[in-house]
């Protein structure tokens, strides 16, 4: 009879757990490294990864018990004693990681429908004041801009308080319109949501959202620069709407405005020049650094899955040499 596999699962299943909190200052140092678009995919990429593979880990955490069953273990021919000795703690660990399944699933859910709720709100009201072209100007509130994402088969629109573009002269809301536009068409919304879901299944993914957002208000930026031609003025552009946004007393909301993220750091960006991907040693190591993690991630979620699988075969052949 071959050695137990139960433990060796749930040591996998932990070391897969503990990944994450390696990997995610790793990407925000890669993203610090790299043109604002390469730093953006980056980081979804690398917390859609670390999410699934925290998911998968879980599950087979919830399939060890699960093998406890009576009912199940009759059906794929397992030896329950046999089980139940060799493992004796996976029903408690498999309610904890079920538990850690519901929570997730819970967060998720409720920030989707949040969002959703946000869109179909914010639609109604801007389609109550019918714009020109993709711009809808609203006559009441305070300074604000926003990107609207498509919705309902309706395309996507930007969205200004007339309060914000009185805060700004011509050229100045010509940055504003091309920097919302940017949002829409790189579908920005889509990146943000990606890392926004996959925070709710492992807590350390969390510390991604600040650094995504940042990175995709600088990808907006430089998209603006290279619309209006002059990376001063989009400078210029970004710091006044962020200070009338900031004296109107707005809360930040889900949606993507010129005024969010780190404005100083934004204004400090645009005034160098623009961004190229370095070739030095050091965006190599940092890439080299989170492609490991989050490869032993991904490996350790998926050599727990097979340990689970070769654990039943286990049991399975006790059962038929009994």
């Amino acid at each position: 009879m071959n050695v137990p596999m139960s433990p060796l699962v749930m040591v996998l299943v932990l070391l897969a757990l503990i990944c994450p909190w390696a990997a995610v200052p790793a990407a925000r140092r890669l993203a610090d490294l790299l043109p604002p678009r390469a730093a953006s995919l980056t980081l979804a990429g690398a917390a859609g990864s670390l999410a699934g593979g925290t998911l998968l880990a879980l599950g087979v955490l919830v399939g060890g018990g699960l093998l406890h069953h009576p009912g199940l273990a009759a059906d794929v021919r397992m030896s329950l004693p046999w089980v139940v000795s060799t493992s004796p703690a996976a029903v408690p660990v498999a309610a904890g990681a079920a538990l850690a399944l519901l929570v997730a699933g819970g967060c998720a859910a409720h920030l989707w429908r949040r969002q959703r709720a946000l869109l179909a709100r914010t639609w109604r009201t801007v389609e109550a004041h019918p714009g020109g072209g993709d711009l809808t100007v609203l006559p009441e509130g305070a300074p604000d801009a926003f990107a609207l994402p498509r919705h309902a088969g309706r395309p996507g629109r930007v969205v200004a308080t007339s309060a914000m573009l009185r805060a700004l002269d011509r050229s100045e809301r010509d940055v504003l319109l091309a920097h919302e536009r940017a949002h829409l068409a790189g579908r920005h919304h889509l990146i943000a949501r990606t890392v926004q879901l996959a925070a709710a299944a492992h807590p350390a993914l969390r510390g991604l959202r600040p650094a995504l957002s940042f990175h995709l208000e600088r990808w907006a930026d430089e998209d603006a620069a290279e619309a209006v031609g002059s990376r001063r003025l989009v400078a210029t552009a970004v710091a006044r709407a962020a200070l009338a946004a900031s004296a109107s007393g707005r809360q930040p909301s889900l949606l993507l405005a010129v005024d969010t993220g780190p404005v100083p750091r934004r204004v400090s960006a645009l005034l160098g020049p623009a961004p190229r991907a370095p070739r030095h040693r050091g965006r190599w190591m940092a890439a080299g650094g989170l492609l490991a993690v989050v490869a032993l991630s991904l490996t350790l979620s998926l050599g727990s899955a097979y340990g689970l699988h070769e654990y039943v075969e286990q049991a399975q052949e006790v059962s038929q040499d009994r």
